[in-house]
């Protein structure tokens, strides 16, 4: 009884905080959805819900007059005479009707084409208009699924998920979230966002997504992000990729005459939008859009469709028209799962400048104000432009009732005693401890994970102890623990730990120790797994190991927006190791090769001798342009400046045993990323580096280059490796420069060419190379295609490459990328 009488006094509340309200149906009394609703003259507007119901604030009773706006319906004034609060007034609204002049054959032009000309030509000067500006910004978004089945590859889904989101028929809310912020906006992406309230259902501690930064779509620019460039209609070149139709014409309620024209691309799989788009008459302004944007133009192939649309509002008095409303319908599916979401942005208050201070827009490009996601629901009744549906109240309820349960001690406690409850199956899979109250995490990781396999080691078993404490409060973290290796054929245990702990804004302190086997190369150009199956189905034993007994402090710190640096000395004890086992699966006609990188057919002579070294490491990471959120609970840096990043490196090793391994080095990094308009992502990697009083270290102090001889790679952005070198073949201990370059075409030429277009291959061209005082410039040249596979399922990438050394060709073949590498590593 409690539980229906809180539900009402919710829907109650829903309503009575209303001001001007009402339903906004169709001539066959269907309800609007998302219909605009503004007074006139003003940027005071609303958005109706996805069930015709809206509700506008206003500050005082008086004489309104309210325009009523939707795609598709004939736009309608009505003036009222607010005598008390709330006030009701349901429309309807009637469907639009279009005139076209009488269609005359000749040489002249489409005369849509001629009024896509005029907006293009204008749109510079509509742009300005609205281009500089602080407005109220509300945004909505509801995530659902349907048809969740029992099982997904033997993982029961429908169970875990039952009660609290889905129903029994596999169909509930995923997500819902509301924020209100105050927005700064200077064209073409200044953005400034102050987050007033932010509430996620079922979450009364969390912050929500749904904010300004990242959906500001501007179809007055050349293209409009949406994971790629899309190709706006009005872009210079629109005509290269679209096809125009002038649908009819009507006049609004200011007495401007309002042309649909229909928006068809010229092709099907580049990235284009389709729908409609209304142009102003004279002013060539936007009056709406209503586009669809499907998944495999935007290279998202799980998206089937996402509607986008867009209402401008205008003011006589600023002669300004200024985006009041942004809808995205979403509709995806993957393994017979469908998912479907509805995100509502509202812009509100609008006051429009003609410039602003340059102090106006800085490196924080959001603020969350504390406290922001525990306003109350009094506060969200008279904050909140959209009104909920009942499905939206029905699911805060459940889930903020769920949570208010969840947080209990009492709740915690019970939850704590099941999981706790030890079974002796646990000493196989593992084994957690939790006490929730403070916060605390004990783990016990199992014998189960998968075992790998290396010619040192043989099969190799891995098991670890861990602890973790979290204190939101003072937003300090604390972890330690300590892993386990034994290898069979080496019949050896090793013993590593760590200890991480993290002060706040001061920085975070680790420290480490024990014993572990390293490659040569740090950076592991070769993962065990990888290593594994070329071993044992191929006898090809790439990774080389050694023994390293350590122990090592380190300290990192973002010094400032845009710098971070870091530091660390550590303490080496170094020791050869040498094959153990023989054993191979499948291919037996060789022998492996010795674990001596620089002797691969010498299995007696180590590759150094046993010492002892410590070293001291400094180096700085420098983001030009960095930009950050400010959240309650700490800081996020968001990479939105198209600069290139440095880093910085100096290296000291000393103390050692024999002082023919202390040396000193140093390096620096540049890397970049960037799109290039609709023709793809380019990125460039420099590294240089120089090694002082080294001509006798130890070979893992090298810089070693991240080969690869097993063809296979993860298939990702190839900016960090090369792809046939030996993997220790050109190391060096004197000066070096390594190069990296690709440009992915994100389809900009494959969709142009018939056939192919179909294949939605990405072409991908790139460069690779080395120069060091001891060989000539080595060189690699690739080409390949990404996005390779079937259906929604496009894990795949194959470049073909030919390598040079100096001017002489080396060899060539075909790099097989996995995307799922990176999981199952």
């Amino acid at each position: 009884m409690h539980k229906v009488t809180t539900y009402l006094l919710l829907l109650f509340a829903t309503a009575s905080f209303a001001q001007i309200r009402g339903k906004i149906t169709s001539a066959n009394g269907e309800p609007v959805p998302f219909a605009s609703i503004g007074i006139e003259n003003t940027y005071n507007n609303t958005s109706a819900n996805e069930n015709g119901m809206y509700e506008l604030n206003i500050k005082k009773t008086g004489n309104y007059t309210l325009v009523f706006q939707s795609i598709g319906f004939k736009t309608r004034k009505e003036t009222v005479n607010v005598t008390s609060l709330p006030y009701t007034l349901d429309i309807n609204l009637q469907d639009e009707t279009y005139t076209l002049n009488e269609v005359v054959i000749s040489n002249t032009e489409n005369p849509a084409n001629r009024i896509i000309r005029e907006a293009i030509a204008h749109k510079k000067e509509n742009s300005e208009k609205a281009g500089r500006f602080e407005a109220d910004f509300y945004s909505k978004g509801i995530f659902r699924v349907e048809n969740v089945p029992d099982k997904i590859m033997g993982i029961k889904v429908k169970e875990e998920m039952e009660g609290d989101i889905i129903d029994s028929t596999g169909s509930g809310v995923l997500y819902l979230s509301e924020t209100v912020s105050k927005i700064t906006f200077e064209q073409p992406n200044n953005l400034k966002e102050r987050i007033i309230a932010s509430k996620i259902s079922g979450d009364d501690n969390g912050f929500s997504y749904n904010t300004a930064l990242g959906t500001y779509y501007n179809f007055y620019n050349n293209y409009v992000e949406f994971n790629l460039k899309m190709v706006s209609p009005l872009a210079n070149n629109a005509f290269n990729y679209y096809k125009f139709k002038l649908e009819g014409s009507f006049f609004d309620d200011n007495n401007n005459l309002i042309n649909k024209i229909q928006v068809t691309p010229k092709r099907d799989k580049e990235p284009v939008f389709e729908g409609y788009i209304y142009i102003v008459n004279e002013s060539w302004a936007i009056y709406a859009v209503d586009f669809d944007i499907k998944g495999y133009r935007m290279q998202e192939p799980i998206l089937e469709n996402l509607n986008l649309k867009q209402n401008f509002s205008f003011n006589t008095s600023s002669r300004i028209w200024a985006k009041n409303s942004q809808i995205f319908d979403i509709r995806a599916g993957l393994l017979g799962i469908t998912f479907s979401g509805t995100f509502t942005h509202v812009y509100n208050n609008y006051v429009f400048h003609d410039h602003f201070d340059k102090n106006t827009f800085g490196k924080e490009i959001v603020y969350i104000e504390e406290d922001s996601n525990k306003k109350d629901s009094l506060y969200w009744q008279t904050a909140r432009p959209v009104p909920l549906t009942e499905e939206e109240v029905k699911d805060y309820f459940k889930k903020d009732s769920i949570n208010t349960v969840t947080k209990s001690p009492e709740y915690l406690d019970s939850l704590d005693r099941k999981y706790n409850k030890f079974r002796p199956f646990d000493i196989v899979s593992g084994y957690t401890y939790r006490n929730s109250k403070k916060h605390n995490r004990y783990s016990y990781d199992g014998i189960l994970k998968i075992p790998t396999f290396n010619t040192v080691q043989g099969w190799t078993f891995n098991t670890g102890l861990s602890f973790r404490h979290y204190d939101s409060d003072e937003k300090k973290y604390t972890s330690f623990g300590a892993k386990f290796n034994y290898g069979v054929a080496e019949d050896r245990l090793r013993v590593n730990g760590w200890f991480t702990h993290r002060f706040g804004k001061v920085g975070t302190f680790y420290l480490t120790g024990g014993s572990i086997v390293e490659q040569f190369n740090a950076n592991e150009p070769i993962s065990p797994a990888l290593n594994m199956i070329s071993s044992l189905l191929f006898k090809d034993n790439y990774m080389k190991l050694y023994d390293k007994t350590f122990a090592k402090l380190s300290y990192g710190r973002e010094i400032f927006t845009g710098l971070n640096m870091g530091a660390n000395i550590q303490y080496l004890r170094r020791k050869q190791l040498f094959n153990n086992t023989d054993y191979v699966l499948i291919k037996n006609d060789h022998d492996y090769t010795s674990n001596n990188p620089q002797a691969p057919n010498d299995y007696t002579t180590p590759a150094f001798d046993t010492h002892n070294l410590m070293k001291a490491d400094i180096g700085a990471t420098i983001r030009f342009g960095q930009k950050y959120i400010t959240r309650p609970d700490g800081k996020i840096n968001v990479s939105t400046a198209n600069y290139p990043t440095i880093a910085l490196q100096y290296t000291k090793a000393f103390a050692a045993s024999d002082s023919k391994y202390e040396y000193d080095f140093i390096a620096a990094r540049t890397y970049y990323n960037t799109t290039l308009g609709n023709k793809g992502d380019f990125g460039i990697n420099l590294k240089a580096g120089k090694f002082f009083n080294a001509d006798n270290i130890a070979f893992m102090d090298y810089k070693h280059f991240n080969g690869n001889q097993t063809h296979v790679n993860s298939g990702n952005s190839n900016t960090n490796a090369f792809n046939l070198l030996p993997y220790y073949s050109h190391s060096t201990n004197d000066s070096y420069f390594e190069s990296h370059i690709e440009h992915n075409f994100k389809g900009y030429l494959m969709n142009k060419v018939p056939l192919l277009n179909k294949l939605q291959w990405n072409l991908v061209v790139g460069y690779h190379g080395i120069a060091t005082p001891n060989y000539t410039p080595y060189h690699e040249f690739t080409a390949g295609f990404d996005n390779v596979g079937f259906g929604k399922f496009r894990m795949f990438r194959i470049d073909y490459v030919r390598s040079y050394q100096g001017s002489g060709y080396v060899t060539d073949g075909v790099m097989f990328g996995l995307k799922f590498l990176d999981i199952i590593q």
